[in-house]
């Protein structure tokens, strides 16, 4: 007799429990997936069915049904894969994974075309906070689903067929973003047939796009493709790469394109450190962004426009240095503020906007030792008003404003009268000294270097008066005390005369624009002149003989009038003291742009 449980009773037994395991796993699933199946629309039990555009949306229950029927069919078939006598229950299970993962394509397509509001980047990159509940829900449900289907897919064998539609939908996305955003893709011949106008409005678009373009687009498609292919890191690696990595290129390639302009004058820089600022400004979110190794181009192609741009600043700083030395202006008629001042000055406060780039950007930068500065009273050895040794940017500031007052010195050195090229150097430090106090330039290069420049203004002042009215003041006789004949009156009274209408009539065309600084130079004229002037009047005037009083042509009234009426000049005016000037040095053909 054979034994009760013989082997092949046993291999019989161990057969069709699989063979019944997998036939109850394929009942269950069949009803579900032929109910959603695409071809059977010519089925009067399913043409119901298929009319429903999107099944995750609209029957959410019966989606998941789906997912489980395909996800116990798979794990079905790898239970008795290896048993060749269940071939046709495991052809039943594939025929039916196959129509199941088609629905799930199509599916799949519909929720990324059909949710590009909940999907959109601004939504995906931004926190909760910012948006209603009920976006939130919706956003989430949304990734959730297209997750389970990746996942279900890739579990299945179809991941290929999963990213390639996700690839397709969202590179179209983010191509069609960044069309919407102007960013464009230009080649060297494009850029140098451009006129600057051209070239900064393209310049200015970028600006107002790049930080969108990272902190959300590609932020966005980067959290999207994460959550999207949790399962799998080669997939959301390939997949965000090759996604990303045209619009990335294009987007970071545009700066480099900007430095290949024909003419990149000194006025022009502002927009090339507004670039520069911002790709160091997103450089730590395009690092979290673009992590992949296969996206180390995109990192390559942001470094190195962000080179391009540091060179391309280093040389407009030179050319503008090189611009101040050659200006060969001519004075300025009255002793005012040169347009020269003007221009550097307002120039230089735009640099103390950017003190942080320009320090990175000149870090190595030195056209004389800290040193030799301190001794010439320029830089003290602290940046501002710390104790922290210079920092680049205040050495080349330092070094600019420096540059620039040896022009003007020499430019002083150009008018005739000697009082005229004092007051000239009084106006144009002292506007100096008021555009530090004034910006960003305070703190850069400290209160000790506006001290002493304010001091160097008083000193260019007292030399202004001294030589200017030292004749007027030396025609009244100091000693007041000792006795003076009416000749000898009558003498210094025509003296004083004929130096103060000389004086007075040089200096009516000239100017000192600061109200301040004028007012202190009126009060000190007057300490000087009138004081001395009105008590000569008082203690001669009554000695003099009947009909000799037209000798004494002015009272001291008269003087603190004419006095008032000094230092206004013809036509001053201070309206380029704004953000654009309209003069630029005589090397330079190009004017002053905004920021």
């Amino acid at each position: 007799m054979k034994p009760f449980f013989s082997s092949s009773k046993s291999s019989s037994s161990s057969t069709s429990f699989c063979e019944s395991l997998m036939e109850e796993t394929i009942q269950n699933s069949q009803s579900i997936i032929n109910k959603w199946d695409l071809d059977a629309s010519s089925i009067s039990t399913s043409t119901s069915y298929n009319r429903v555009a999107n099944l995750f949306r609209d029957n959410p229950l019966e989606a998941k049904h789906l997912l489980e029927s395909v996800n116990d069919l798979q794990h079905a078939m790898q239970f008795i894969i290896k048993d060749k006598s269940t071939s046709k229950l495991l052809v039943r299970a594939h025929n039916l994974i196959q129509i199941a993962i088609k629905r799930l394509q199509k599916e799949f397509y519909t929720i990324l075309s059909g949710s590009s509001y909940f999907l959109d980047h601004e939504t995906m990159s931004s926190s909760r906070t910012s948006k209603s509940s009920m976006e939130d829900e919706v956003s989430e449900s949304v990734m959730a689903d297209l997750k389970a289907i990746a996942d279900c897919m890739i579990a299945a064998g179809y991941g290929r067929e999963c990213v390639k539609l996700y690839k397709v939908n969202r590179k179209s996305v983010i191509d069609q973003t960044l069309f919407y955003l102007g960013i464009e893709k230009l080649n060297s011949y494009q850029v140098q047939k451009m006129d600057w106008e051209l070239m900064e409005t393209k310049i200015k678009n970028w600006l107002s796009s790049v930080k969108i373009a990272v902190t959300a687009l590609f932020r966005g498609e980067r959290i999207l493709c994460n959550y999207v292919f949790s399962s799998s890191v080669n997939i959301r690696d390939s997949c965000f790469s090759e996604i990303a990595n045209d619009g990335a290129l294009t987007l970071f390639l545009f700066p480099e394109m900007v430095m290949k302009f024909k003419k990149l004058s000194p006025e022009k820089m502002f927009r090339v450190l507004d670039m520069y600022e911002i790709l160091c400004e997103l450089w730590d979110e395009l690092e979290s962004i673009f992590t992949f190794d296969s996206m180390a181009v995109v990192k390559a192609q942001a470094m190195a426009s962000l080179s391009k741009l540091g060179d391309a600043i280093r040389a407009m700083l030179s050319d503008f240095e090189i611009a101040v030395q050659k200006d060969s202006s001519k004075v300025v008629v009255g002793g005012g503020i040169h347009p020269l001042t003007r221009y550097v000055m307002n120039y230089l406060v735009f640099l103390g906007d950017y003190s942080g780039a320009i320090s990175d950007i000149i870090v190595d930068y030195s056209p004389m030792s800290i040193q030799m500065l301190s001794e010439s009273c320029y830089l003290s050895p602290t940046s501002g008003d710390g104790d922290s040794p210079s920092s680049p940017i205040v050495v080349r500031l330092t070094w600019l404003v420096l540059v620039l007052l040896c022009k003007l010195n020499g430019k002083a050195q150009l008018y005739k009268d000697v009082g005229l090229s004092y007051l000239f150097l009084a106006n144009n430090l002292n506007y100096v000294v008021l555009k530090v106090r004034e910006s960003n330039l305070k703190l850069l290069l400290g209160s000790e270097w506006i001290s002493k420049h304010e001091m160097k203004v008083k000193e260019y002042m007292s030399k202004y008066e001294r030589t200017g009215w030292s004749k007027v003041v030396t025609s009244i006789p100091e000693n007041l005390t000792m006795e003076i004949s009416p000749s000898k009156v009558k003498e210094y009274f025509f003296k004083f005369n004929s130096s103060f209408e000389e004086v007075y009539r040089k200096q009516t065309s000239w100017v000192i624009p600061d109200p301040k600084l004028r007012d202190h130079v009126k009060i000190s004229l007057a300490s000087k002149i009138i004081s001395i002037y009105q008590a000569f009047y008082e203690m001669y005037q009554g000695e003099l003989d009947i009909g000799t009083e037209s000798i004494v042509r002015f009272a001291p009234d008269d003087l603190q009038n004419y006095l008032s009426d000094l230092f206004l000049g013809a036509s001053f005016s201070d309206s380029s003291m704004g953000r654009s000037g309209s003069y630029s040095p005589s090397v330079s053909t190009s004017t002053s742009q905004d920021r």
